[in-house]
């Protein structure tokens, strides 16, 4: 199955440090997190590797090269212009001919992408993502008000939603409803489906997922060792 791996941000929540290296050549420890992911591809059996990119492109391309040093086939797209999220897929239409995944260039997880896949099937949709429960504390009191009279205040309430963890199972007639030549988000692409009555589909996911972009999950990383010959990520807590 092929594997399409988004790096052509900018990193704007990590600068200024992603100035002068883009998000996904980031270290965690002493590898940066592109290496992290593919290795854990590779370990999961995944070779065949489209990587996105735009900015700072030729960084990525020279640290990657053809993906020989992990027994993985490494191709490269180029964003003239930003694309989005979503975007960059149409540049692989002739490439992306069966079942495939596209994951952010700045996630940590161990997801079971076997499970993910065979969810995917069993649901029969156009897209499966990978879900995963995150709790938010707003630091205002929230009013619930209708026509202006207050029924009820909650005082900093912690709310708890199923997030996106970039991470997507598709099908190849998804790229049907991605136009070519302008930015087009993941959002853009659910919008378009759900207007259309197609399905999405979710898979939850318990399991460890950190999003470097974030300062937070980037800081996070650090303070896990890092056990880089189990199959899946996995961590121990640092000594």
């Amino acid at each position: 199955m092929k594997v399409v791996i988004q790096c052509g941000g900018q990193g704007t929540r990590l600068r200024p440090y992603t100035t002068v290296l883009p998000k996904p050549l980031m270290p965690v420890n002493s590898k940066p997190v592109l290496e992290l992911l593919l290795r854990w591809l590779r370990r999961n059996d995944f070779c065949d590797v489209f990587i996105t990119t735009g900015y700072l492109a030729h960084l990525i391309s020279s640290f990657c090269g053809d993906g020989h040093q992990w027994g993985m086939r490494i191709s490269y797209t180029s964003e003239r212009e930003p694309l989005g999220t979503i975007g960059p897929l149409t540049l692989l239409r002739e490439k992306l001919d069966s079942t495939f995944i596209v994951i952010n260039g700045d996630v940590l997880t161990d997801l079971s992408l076997g499970a993910f896949v065979a969810a995917h099937r069993k649901n029969g949709g156009l897209v499966t993502i990978a879900a995963a429960s995150r709790k938010t504390k707003l630091d205002f009191g929230v009013i619930e008000q209708t026509d202006n009279r207050v029924y009820g205040f909650k005082e900093k309430p912690l709310l708890v939603n199923m997030m996106s963890m970039g991470v997507y199972c598709m099908e190849p007639s998804v790229l049907d409803y991605i136009p070519e030549g302008v930015p087009f988000g993941f959002d853009n692409l659910i919008h378009s489906l759900l207007g259309r009555g197609l399905p999405a589909f979710t898979f939850p996911h318990d399991g460890l997922w950190l999003d470097i972009g974030r300062i937070e999950d980037f800081q996070a990383a650090q303070e896990l060792a890092w056990d880089d010959e189990l199959p899946a990520f996995q961590v121990v807590a640092a000594a």
